[in-house]
């Protein structure tokens, strides 16, 4: 990409211009990344609570001039990239192989747990936006999901500190539930497919979920990561149902498109999965730059975020964030109840 002359071309030229001041924030938040994955591999602590709370202690470079837009570009872009490899792990084939009982289910308990959020978010006098965020990210996946979400809601003075207050919630409680749930299956004699529809229809995290149901048993991982990753997909419907609301209310632009492009090639990525799937090394390693990905921009949303902005949210909000998780588990287990699959 050189004239005759040796210089780049202007077309190159223009791309170095774009790319350069990205380069000091971005490396900062991989940085970042790779510090909480080394705390999560050595040390169990989860990879985008670690990535979070660094991000958060490393504030001040988002107030530096040479490192604000890489920092505004990671906690953007490279979220939506991240978010739209996640399709390539779902299928039509996964959700059919489900049954429509454990579909219909599923489905129930996001629509139980975001009305949860909208209602608890009022009474709490909050903005119909974060009762949105929490709940979705508690029915859907977790902080991959509340990452999601934050890009197509409406966005004021207090978005970014209602996310990070978000998935830090989500992540603590997820981790909480992945050691918690496995001993309550087994209190309550569970088998293996049962305790797995309940780990994958109600743990927040990806990650979160496949810890704790391989510790049970294999089955019950298989069953587990399969009934999240449904859940996963179901990413893709609420982000377009809360644009469109957004778009009637006047919330945002009209001209912003219904689907934002990361949610269109969730999509695309979902159906070329479901056409043609992918060899399961190739599968993994486009699961892992998605982990990346979204490491990677937590890693910058909190380093754009201060601790004080997420003191400020307050402990009625975590609360929120509390019972929305505890109405989802206890939807589930008289769902399985029901269905008698307990």
């Amino acid at each position: 990409m050189t004239t005759h002359s040796g210089l780049p071309s202007p077309a190159a030229a223009s791309l170095l211009a774009r790319v350069l001041p990205l380069t000091k924030g971005v490396c900062a938040a991989i940085v970042i990344a790779l510090a909480a994955r080394f705390l999560s591999d050595h040390y169990g602590a989860p990879a985008m609570l670690m990535a979070l709370l660094l991000g958060i202690g490393f504030h001040f470079l988002h107030e530096t001039p040479a490192c604000q837009p890489g920092i505004e570009f990671a906690a953007r872009g490279l979220l939506r990239a991240g978010v739209a490899l996640l399709g390539f792990r779902v299928s039509w084939q996964l959700l059919a192989g489900l049954g429509p009982e454990t579909v219909l289910l599923v489905v129930a308990g996001l629509v139980l747990t975001m009305g949860v959020g909208l209602l608890g978010a009022r009474l709490l006098r909050r903005s119909r936006s974060f009762g949105l965020l929490t709940g979705g990210s508690v029915a859907i996946c977790g902080a991959s999901a509340a990452m999601a979400l934050a890009a197509v809601l409406p966005r004021n003075e207090n978005s970014e500190r209602n996310l990070v207050f978000t998935v830090i919630s989500v992540t603590l409680l997820s981790t909480v539930a992945m050691v918690v749930y496995p001993m309550l299956m087994t209190l309550l004699g569970f088998d293996a497919r049962a305790a797995g529809l309940f780990l994958g229809g109600t743990i927040h995290d990806v990650a979160q979920v496949v810890g704790a149901g391989y510790t049970m048993s294999e089955e019950t991982g298989d069953v587990s990561t399969v009934v999240k990753l449904m859940r996963v997909s179901l990413l893709a419907p609420v982000v377009f149902l809360i644009a469109l609301a957004a778009r009637r209310s006047g919330a945002t632009r009209q001209k912003a498109p219904l689907l934002p492009g990361f949610v269109l090639a969730f999509l695309g990525f979902a159906m070329i999965n479901s056409v043609a799937p992918m060899p399961e090394g190739l599968t993994r390693t486009i699961g892992d730059a998605s982990e990346w990905l979204l490491l990677t921009a937590v890693s910058a949303v909190g380093m754009k975020t201060a601790l004080k902005q997420v003191q400020d949210v307050g402990g009625q909000a975590f609360a929120l964030v509390i019972c929305e998780t505890l109405i989802l588990a206890g939807f589930f287990l008289g769902g399985l109840w029901f269905l008698g699959t307990s």
